[in-house]
């Protein structure tokens, strides 16, 4: 079957499954291959469980006129997407970069829906399954659609371009993640860039932060773009749109341009700033009103782990752990450090696919806490074990757990982070 056959088939039941055990009643089932698994195998299952047809790309699993057979099951997925996407007649954005992504698309949505019905990415379907996955969601009450695009080697960028199709485009920035599928640096600036080139050849337009000259040198090419900069007393900057913090931390406190009406977040530090100032600018773009706009910045709540503050009977937990790389946590570091308030305890955790830079990036997160006089810390994982520190290290999370039932902490304030697969959210049971 070929693409334009399935899709007329989408058009009929418009809902996609690719997990037996979330079966949407009347749905396609896509049986999608891994390394360590093969949907195949659960097809007819899925059509058990409510699955209206079950595309398959292994014929011997056919049983009926209910299994379609195609050549290859993720292809077509992508495909149909991309086909359904070429219907669309609405702003499809698309967020890349290092850090700060699903922060800023939650920060997006949280502003433009207060004007327009927005779909964006939900969870971690940012790749090159979930991101079809997510535009295959799009239906025709939707007004506009936030995708987010989650890379981890070079061409990938690309790659979910060719299906998202953006008409907008923001990079929040180049740090040091995923190095070890990008190489170093330069393979993680060349992969965001490759949205930038994609909106310069079909006349998107791009969302640069005017503050990070690298972003402008990237995007010194581009004829349609628009500036932000989140200005505080240290650095101005000019551009299109403009906000100033009257206040960093422990919560952003600042005013768009020379408005009066002044807007807070219960996000922290100069880093989230430029995070909502990227949500600001698409408000402004798309004409809300700064009472809209307002609302939508105010009413966010930072969940799932990141950025979340977190009040235990004993403790205050500043909870960032659902993912980290080097970028990440010297910024981090740096803005908690610079809180005011005593009594600061740090927990960091391993950062993860930094390949052979794994070695001294960990050194150098150690030699900034030492730097920094940050002298409570936990540090958690094989990385940061093999450091030189004069810290108290772990080796598993579980092994901290176990160390602070016996040594509980109270009446701190704890900043937590680390790579997802530490799961250092586990903490907040003996916080």
């Amino acid at each position: 079957m070929n693409t334009e056959e399935l899709y007329q088939l989408f058009k009929q039941y418009p809902n996609i499954s690719t997990d037996t055990r979330n079966i949407k009643p009347d749905s396609i089932f896509f049986a999608l291959k891994g390394q360590n698994f093969n949907a195949n195998k659960f097809a007819d299952e899925a059509l058990k469980n409510g699955a209206k047809f079950s595309v398959i790309d292994d014929e011997n699993f056919k049983l009926d006129n209910q299994f379609i057979v195609v050549d290859d099951t993720l292809k077509s997925l992508q495909q149909l997407a991309a086909h359904h996407r070429l219907q669309l007649k609405i702003p499809v954005i698309a967020i890349a970069g290092s850090n700060g992504k699903t922060t800023t698309k939650e920060l997006m949505t949280s502003v433009l829906r207060a004007k327009y019905k927005v779909l964006s990415t939900s969870g971690n379907l940012n790749n090159h399954i979930g991101l079809p996955l997510t535009i295959l969601q799009i239906s025709a009450q939707h007004e506009m659609a936030i995708i987010e695009m989650g890379a981890n080697h070079c061409g990938e960028n690309e790659f979910l371009c060719s299906i998202a199709l953006p008409n907008f485009g923001i990079v929040t920035n180049n740090g040091k993640d995923h190095l070890e599928g990008f190489g170093d640096i330069e393979g993680v600036i060349k992969s965001n860039k490759e949205l930038y080139d994609y909106l310069s050849e079909n006349k998107g337009i791009a969302f640069v932060n005017a503050h990070d000259n690298l972003l402008m040198n990237m995007a010194s090419g581009l004829e349609n773009k628009k500036t932000y900069a989140a200005n505080f007393d240290e650095q101005e900057t000019k551009a299109d749109y403009i906000g100033f913090a009257r206040k960093l931390r422990p919560q952003i406190k600042f005013a768009i341009c020379n408005l009066q009406v002044e807007m807070s977040s219960t996000l922290s530090g100069d880093y989230n700033f430029d995070n909502i100032m990227a949500a600001v600018s698409f408000g402004l773009f798309f004409g809300l009103s700064e009472e809209e706009i307002k609302l939508g910045i105010e009413t966010y709540e930072p969940k799932n782990n990141r950025s979340q503050i977190v009040k235990t009977k004993n403790n205050t937990i500043y909870l960032d752990a659902y993912n980290a790389n080097p970028s990440s946590v010297e910024a981090s570091l740096l803005n908690f450090s610079a809180m005011s308030f005593e009594d600061k305890i740090i927990v960091l955790g391993d950062m993860f696919e930094l390949g052979k830079f794994a070695e001294q990036e960990h050194q150098a997160i150690v030699e900034l806490c030492e730097k920094l006089k940050l002298e409570n810390v936990f540090l958690i994982g094989e990385e940061f074990y093999k450091t030189k520190n004069n810290f108290m290290c772990f080796n598993t999370t579980n092994e901290l757990m176990v160390y602070l039932k016996s040594k509980p902490i109270q009446h701190k304030n704890i900043f937590v982070k680390g790579s997802r697969g530490m799961h250092l959210e586990a903490l907040l049971n003996v916080f």
